[in-house]
């Protein structure tokens, strides 16, 4: 067989065992957070017909990665299959399939790998995984659902080691009731031009207006509405002053009011009202979300979703839903990458069974299935040898204790290699203290 070089892909992240650790403590929080609120877990197919996803916006062709059969004709018989590049349009499709069998308002969540054709960089992978949650009902979905989301994230950010975070929120119904009331028409054209503010600057966006048809007078006040941000509901007397009037746009004010008001009940000083934010997806249709790190936004949303209205419907029967996303492995990356988060031992094994020589083997692995019995996580020594170098070994793969059979009057012994203390143990009732039972995932500077 030819050798082929092994390079890297880029866009393709893949951790070290100490660094999937860490990622294994985030999804395990973050799940048993999304169940803690009543949401079920779903799993859906990696693959959806590519004329379903292309029709989730402008860009969306850009990010798909279709799928072929490796030889298949080009005209082979099939829909043409691409793998989603987010969780919401699969879900969509999923409720469309089991509506019958599902009791509604149905609370899902999913935490599953997407892929989307980005060009990598920080923070952007072509693979990587996201947690979602939604709610979706029949016909109307109650407006308290909107408010309810944000909730859900800020309690999974409080039990992990996630800095501090500024949830920024927003109405579609808000800019395009405001661009209506000035005149102008081509309200998706307008979003899109807005939604790119902070990534090509006033200037550039003015231009894309006025190239859409705005004048220099509309580019400018649609450029004054997303400058509005406020900490409660103070955006509307802001709006209001800009003189436009619309019955979307009041809709749209008074729902965001809503849920700034019970932001400051329940969890006073997570919510931004920003009125920049619009989403980039053509299927939201009212509340909007974005997370960012506060001091780090350049870094962009690490947690985003929104309201969506039509995007579940098959003709007869509507299912409007609102869902939020946290991007798991964008926020990981920046974690790791700032070397903030670690975990306390790259392995699951607390002890290794050290081996006098290879005839103790049996009575080793006897000790340790004693030991994995009550819980405790364990490896026999991969040879005999040296207890000095066996100790090393257990340093290198940062296991913190070494049993060593027979080494006591009466029985056998365990050593911390951290302290060097070294105790009398029977492996039927000897536990390692709770912290070291399982790894730790550890902010810089603690212990």
């Amino acid at each position: 067989m030819s050798q082929t070089k092994v390079t890297p892909i880029s866009g393709f992240p893949e951790y070290l065992p100490g660094e999937r650790i860490v990622e294994q403590h985030f999804l395990d929080v973050i799940r048993e957070t999304f169940e803690r609120h009543g949401f079920a877990s779903i799993e859906t197919r990696a693959v959806e017909p590519i004329e379903r996803l292309s029709s989730q916006g402008e860009d969306a062709d850009k990010e798909i990665y279709a799928i072929r059969r490796l030889g298949a004709d080009a005209d082979e018989e099939g829909p043409g299959l691409g793998l989603h590049f987010d969780l919401t349009v699969p879900f969509s499709r999923y409720v469309l399939e089991n509506a019958g069998r599902l009791t509604f308002p149905f609370r899902r969540y999913q935490i599953q790998r997407v892929w989307r054709g980005e060009r990598p960089q920080e923070g952007r992978y072509r693979e990587f995984t996201q947690a979602d949650i939604d709610i979706v009902d029949v016909g109307e979905l109650p407006f308290h659902y909107e408010v309810e989301l944000p909730l859900v994230i800020a309690d999974a950010f409080s039990r992990l080691p996630v800095p501090e975070f500024r949830i920024q929120v927003n109405n579609r119904k808000i800019p395009e009731g405001f661009y209506r009331g000035l005149g102008l028409d081509d309200v998706t054209g307008v979003l899109r031009a807005v939604d790119k503010l902070d990534k090509v600057g006033p200037e550039k966006v003015t231009e894309m207006l006025v190239g859409i048809g705005a004048t220099e007078a509309q580019a400018k006040a649609c450029l004054q509405l997303a400058e509005i941000a406020t900490p409660d509901a103070t955006f509307v007397e802001q709006v209001r002053s800009l003189g436009v009037e619309h019955p979307v746009l009041d809709e749209g004010l008074e729902q965001l009011a809503a849920v700034m008001r019970a932001a400051a009940e329940h969890a006073p000083g997570l919510l931004v009202a920003d009125l920049r934010i619009a989403r980039g997806l053509d299927y939201y249709t009212g509340t909007v979300y974005e997370t960012q790190l506060v001091g780090q936004e350049h870094f962009g949303s690490i947690c985003s979703g929104g309201r969506y209205d039509a995007l579940a419907s098959d003709g007869k029967t509507t299912y409007p839903g609102v869902g939020i996303s946290i991007g798991v492995s964008r926020l990981l990356g920046k974690l790791l990458a700032q070397g903030s988060v670690r975990a306390s031992r790259s392995t699951p094994s607390v002890v290794l069974i050290a081996l006098n020589d290879e005839d103790s083997r049996a009575g080793a692995m006897r000790t340790a299935a004693a030991l994995r019995s009550r819980g405790v996580a364990c490896e026999v020594a991969p040879a005999a040898a040296k207890f000095g170098k066996q100790i090393r070994f257990a340093e290198r793969r940062g296991i913190p204790f070494v049993w060593f059979p027979g080494a006591g009057e009466h029985g056998d012994q365990v050593k911390d290699i951290r302290s060097g203390e070294q105790v009398d143990a029977d492996a039927t009732t000897w536990a390692p203290p709770a912290e070291d039972l399982v790894p730790q995932v550890l902010t810089v500077g603690s212990d």
